[in-house]
């Protein structure tokens, strides 16, 4: 099957469907689809191509020879199109000596009577009618294709009953690349404000224009007129207003747009303002919708067929589609796709994916946030489990004579160990130190060599690649790997030989680096450690040792030795960390705030008890020897290949960034100095209030917030001065460690091992990625880590939301709590609750224009009166001359409840209920109620799931058969996936508060 241009341009997700395999692509199509349809779709497109799965291929019609066709004098682009992938059609099938019928599929009318009958074995048809002839049996394809037809049909009828024009056009490509070029028109990426998505927009400058344009901040798009049909995430030409016209961003707290504008506080200072005139790439992709409810769809009218849907995501605008159903789906998340966007009309068109679930059912809600980050795991298939080694009771994996010939043995040589959280069962990293006998020491770095289990451009090796990263969910995880490699082969479990890459370093006995070996290895962990054994050890105390396994069935004398020997390691191994350490800390190394919590499961898989990363000495001592590991095998990649070595960079922040930070701590009376990244490591090592711990932990919160993201690159990208890492405070820095969960590691490692083969002078047998392929990976990988950064975020703020929703905020304990006030807003504040670990916004003037007002006993109520703005303070006055004033760093007392949404995600709600800090029974015992907190919260929404499951099972409550085949799980345990958790407590969203 061939498809024209315009069937891979609009039928791109149906030609994505798993059953049909061996597409031909054309050049001409592929080349339209780029110049039409934007960078996404291209890219979609693309990876299609290379997915082995799909066995589609390009083949470069214009390039060859008796495939070229020029295009005639007066002839259309659209018409040249079509006749090229014709013509290259009738010349493929005659090079496969008229063996295999050829199919082309077109929405061109005219080229199927012209060409329908003028070749045999050559067929051209239609698109539906291919669906229909050739794949009766996959409706879901004949149904979207119905849906996508009907959808364009209505525009076209549109657009010619369409007069009056909503937007201005946009101008031509050409013109806005010549303006581009003379400076007169602006390039950059659209941001929608999240909580003012009508009204403020900005344009963040990209390529060019970022250096040339002289402007110090990003551009405001003011209004839906200004942004011209233009979505968040579009790459935009903008052309600036006179400065007269220029507006200022809105400095309150806002829910929505009609905060905005009762609010009358007066924004900030002008800044350059402008106007969309023009999209160079649409960030056009699958959007979860809600559809009006049955009142607002009968409001429509009886008939009506075109609906408004809502997008769950703020900055997207309303879409309108073709639907006969949406009664039947108005309780259901959906799925659409933007198709086009008129400038006569207020609103895209869009048409029908498919549905994921009901609003506000836990699985439904899950499909949302993988849907809304373009996060897709299916299970592995069967052609991947295929690649994977076999190692069952009967049948189990040994060390092959080959590799035990090529790789250095060190079983019998070193004590090899892990340390690890309890239960752990993907341990990728191991970790080895020993006298050498000219008395220096040997440290040992082993890692997981997934790279000999996942070759390149395998099925397995392309999965990985497309995932990019494990991701964890607040209750879940999606592996990078299946479980054979992650849980087992590639594991470094204790007793058993694994193979792995190997990082030795023979150290003085000042601890400093004489020599580095780099190499693969085959290694048996003697220990798999958990952090509070190894602390114990370190601490010399032996009793735990009835906790560790590999000593239980020892006798005294052998076991007492083997006690010491292995205290001993761990002694040298955090002697040597701590020596690590201080030269990174004198050279900058920042440590900032972090919160991470493990998760302990009972048989059944369902959370037992949530237990937070306590600070111990040991942490610090691994998390050295990785960052040595990965900074090393940076170093030696980067010289071996100094032009396509993957990387991790750290750009220093910019200093406006850390204005907040600054006046913050000068509201406490410190002075934090942000000049460098040491003077900022040593000024919030000062920032410490004896009487108030949290006061630290939000400053260290906050500089993390002003940091710029940590980015994967390839070398022969950028200058070498601009390898840095600022917060770890290392010239050259890369990931190596993780292979099981991260692809960038994966990289890593084969180059890593074409450096040793390059050092050896033999052949590299894995074929390197140019620096410009290299580069096209990394902005994949960094594009798919925020997704993961996201979608935990996302699905934490669920839980959290879920925990609240069925409290009484009024009588519930647990919904009242003790909050930290830590910026200031025109009306209203933002509070850290350390209770919970949440963050967000306090009103202090309410819709009605109601202020705050606090009595002698501290409890608030809502009176006539209005609100000053200081820089470290905001007071309250009523129109009776009450006041009261809220300072940075107070403590309130605050009530949490949840803001429900039917069309968008739930959020939590705060509102300051007292002046006062909230005093309860258990307040010295807060780390541990917090954590009984945490671990009922996750317990008791999984218990309502359930009960909600067992349910529906009694009443066999029938589902639309639509939602039948689309829903993406098929109710299983909620927590048959879950092995860990990362992050329980919610990331600093206070960047989406308009600030």
């Amino acid at each position: 099957m061939i498809p024209d241009w315009k069937v891979v341009q609009d039928y791109l997700e149906i030609l994505e469907f798993p059953e049909l395999k061996g597409i031909i692509f054309m050049q001409t199509a592929c080349q339209t689809v780029q110049h039409q349809r934007g960078r996404r779709q291209y890219n979609k497109l693309r990876n299609l191509l290379r997915d082995a799965r799909h066995d589609c291929i390009l083949f470069a019609n214009e390039f060859q020879q008796f495939c070229y066709l020029p295009r005639e004098r007066g002839e259309s682009m659209e018409k040249w199109q079509t006749r090229s992938i014709y013509n290259a059609a009738v010349w493929y099938y005659h090079h496969c000596q008229d063996r295999m019928p050829i199919v082309m599929v077109t929405e061109d009318e005219e080229a199927i009577q012209q060409y329908g009958s003028e070749t045999e074995g050559v067929f051209v048809i239609s698109f539906k009618n291919y669906l229909d002839n050739f794949w009766p049996d996959l409706k879901a394809a004949r149904e979207l294709c119905d849906s996508i037809l009907q959808s364009r049909r209505e525009r076209e009828n549109e657009s010619q009953e369409s007069h009056g024009k909503e937007y201005a056009e946009h101008l031509p490509l050409e013109v806005l690349e010549a303006g581009i070029k003379s400076g007169r028109y602006i390039q950059g990426i659209l941001n929608v404000n999240k909580h003012r998505a009508q009204i403020e927009a900005f344009v963040r400058l990209q390529g060019a224009s970022c250096k040339d344009s002289g402007l110090a901040s990003d551009i405001l798009i003011h209004g839906m007129k200004a942004r011209n049909r233009s979505i968040h995430g579009d790459v935009v030409v903008v052309e600036l207003l006179p400065k007269s016209e220029w507006k200022g961003r809105t400095t309150a707290l806002c829910e929505n747009d009609s905060d905005d504008k009762a609010s009358g506080d007066p924004p900030s200072e002008p800044m350059p303002t402008g106007r969309v005139v023009g999209i160079l790439q649409k960030n056009w992709r699958d959007y979860v919708v809600t559809f009006p409810s049955k009142e607002e769809v009968q409001s429509q009218g009886k008939n009506a067929q075109k609906i408004l849907v809502t997008p769950w995501d703020y900055r997207i605008p309303k879409i309108r589609i073709s639907t006969q159903q949406a009664e039947t789906l108005q309780d259901f998340r959906v799925v659409v796709r933007i198709d086009s966007w008129e400038s006569t009309s207020v609103y895209p068109n869009g048409h029908f994916v498919r549905v994921l679930g009901r609003i506000g059912d836990l699985e439904g809600e899950i499909a949302t946030i993988l849907v809304e980050n373009s996060i897709s795991v299916v299970p592995f298939s069967e052609a991947q489990m295929c690649e994977m080694p076999v190692n069952t009771p009967g049948n189990p994996w040994k060390v092959s004579p080959e590799e035990e010939r090529e790789r250095q043995d060190l079983r019998e040589t070193h004590l090899v160990f892990s340390i690890d959280p309890k239960g752990c069962e993907d341990v990728d990293d191991a970790l080895s130190v020993r006298t050498l006998d000219n008395g220096h020491l040997e440290l040992g770095v082993h890692i997981a060599d997934v790279t000999h289990f996942v070759a390149p451009n395998s099925y397995i090796d392309i999965e990985a690649r497309t995932r990019a990263t494990t991701y964890y969910l607040a209750d879940r995880r999606y592996d990078m790997l299946p479980s054979t490699l992650s849980a087992d082969l590639c594991s470094l479990l204790g007793g058993v030989d694994r193979y792995a890459v190997s990082v030795m370093w023979e150290l003085d006995k000042t601890y400093e680096i004489k020599k580095v070996w780099y190499g693969r290895t085959i290694i048996r962990s003697a220990y798999k450690l958990f952090y509070e054994a190894a602390q114990e050890l370190l601490d010399g105390n032996f009793n735990i040792v009835d906790d560790i396994p590999e000593f239980r069935d020892l006798d005294e004398k052998t076991r007492q030795a083997r006690l010491e020997e292995l205290a001993w390691a761990i002694g040298k191994l955090t002697d040597i960390a701590r020596h690590v350490r201080a030269k990174r800390d004198g050279c900058g190394a920042l440590e900032l705030e972090g919160v991470e919590v493990r998760v302990q499961l009972d048989e059944k898989k369902n959370i037992h008890d949530l237990i937070p990363k306590q600070p111990l000495e040991v942490h610090e001592t691994v998390a050295e020897c990785m960052i040595l590991a990965n900074h090393w095998v940076a170093k030696k990649i980067w010289e071996s290949f100094p032009h396509q070595a993957l990387l991790r960079q750290h750009p220093p922040p910019h200093q406006e960034f850390f204005s907040e930070l600054r006046e913050c701590a000068k509201a406490k009376g410190f002075f934090i100095d942000t000049r460098s990244n040491k003077t900022l490591a040593d000024s919030l090592d000062n920032a410490n209030d004896p009487n108030d711990p949290i006061v630290n932990r939000l400053l260290r919160s906050m500089a993390t917030q002003a940091m710029s993201n940590a980015l994967y690159f390839s070398t022969g990208s950028c200058a070498e001065e601009e390898f840095h890492h600022y917060g770890l405070a290392l010239d050259k820095y890369t990931h190596f460690t993780s292979p099981i969960r991260r692809y960038s590691d994966i990289i890593v490692h084969r180059l890593l091992m074409a450096a040793i083969s390059k050092d050896k002078k033999m052949e590299m047998k894995d074929n390197l990625f140019s620096n410009k392929d290299l580069e096209e990976l990394c902005r994949h990988i960094n594009n798919r880590n925020r997704a993961a950064q996201h979608s935990q975020k996302q699905s934490t703020e669920l839980f959290q939301c879920m925990y609240f929703k069925d409290k009484d905020p009024e009588n519930e304990e647990r919904c009242i709590s003790d909050g930290v006030i830590y910026s200031i807003r025109t009306n209203g504040v933002l509070l850290f609750i350390p209770r919970f670990g949440i963050k967000g916004a306090a009103y202090l003037k309410n819709k009605d224009g109601l202020v705050i007002s606090c009595g002698p006993d501290g409890r608030s109520e809502w009176k006539p009166g209005s609100l000053q703005r200081f820089q470290n303070k905001i007071t309250s006055t009523t129109t009776g001359g009450e006041s009261v004033t809220f300072h940075l760093f107070d403590h309130v007392t605050v009530r949490i409840s949840v803001q429900a949404s039917r069309c968008h995600s739930d959020t939590i709600r705060l509102e300051i209920i007292s002046n006062k800090p909230y005093m309860s029974p258990d307040t010295e015992l807060f780390h541990q109620s917090s954590l009984l907190l945490k671990s009922d919260l996750v317990k008791e929404v999984t218990r309502s799931v359930e009960e909600a499951q067992l349910a529906q099972e009694v009443k066999v409550n029938v589902i639309q058969e639509d939602y039948q085949k689309y829903c993406q799980t098929k109710g299983r345990s909620l927590y048959m996936l879950l092995e860990e958790i990362r992050d329980l407590a919610l990331l600093d969203v206070s960047n989406s508060y308009g600030m």
